[in-house]
């Protein structure tokens, strides 16, 4: 038979909407007295879940419960971030130094910044690939290649005049191919000069 809630010794508690699991948990928790509110949905045949009835305090303390453990997070996710950035800032410059081994007359401003470009995170650039964050070869010559592509040739031009992509290519790879040779034989020549000058010395 039908009770109201004061007639069930249920008035008193205050009803909890379902939606945030967590909450509804730790209320129950903190509560001595719960009950659940369903709710029958004639078109399907079943009783669905509505909620639950708590006792206020308990919601209270829930809540407060609830809103330590955000604060707990944000500061988790400051604490990751700021980790998250100096590992960044490591692997970047890790890879500019793999750019100038491999290329030592690349200028130092610019093996920086085709670091930074081709590391940046969540940028799916092949510094995020597992051959860039091993600093495979392959990886990093990729990588200055391509800056190299639209940065000193007319690569992009060619691309917004309407050139299909791989004919683009096609055309300005022997001027890509000519930097990067004048990037590792600057650096060889540059070494050879020192070596010279120390012996001379």
């Amino acid at each position: 038979m039908p009770r109201c809630l004061d007639c069930a010794d249920l008035g008193h508690l205050v009803f909890l909407p379902r939606g945030d699991t967590a909450l509804t948990r730790r209320a129950r928790e903190e509560s001595g007295l719960s009950a659940v509110v369903v709710r029958l949905e004639r078109r399907r045949g079943r009783y669905e879940r509505q909620g639950v009835l708590v006792e206020e305090a308990g919601l209270a303390r829930a809540e407060e419960r609830c809103l330590a453990d955000a604060e707990a997070r944000r500061r988790r996710r400051v604490r990751d971030a700021a980790r998250r950035a100096a590992e960044d800032v490591r692997f970047a410059e890790a890879f500019a130094a793999e750019i100038r081994r491999l290329f030592p007359g690349c200028p130092e401003a610019r093996a920086r910044a085709v670091a930074a470009h081709a590391s940046a995170r969540g940028s799916g650039r092949v510094g995020r690939s597992a051959a860039g964050r091993a600093l495979s070869e392959g990886a990093v010559v990729s990588a200055v290649a391509a800056s190299v592509r639209h940065v000193d040739t007319p690569y992009d031009q060619l691309l917004m005049s309407g050139v299909p992509r791989h004919e683009a290519r096609r055309r300005i790879s022997v001027g890509v191919e000519r930097v990067l040779q004048g990037w590792r034989e600057d650096g060889v020549l540059a070494e050879a000069a020192a070596r010279v000058e120390r012996d001379a010395g």
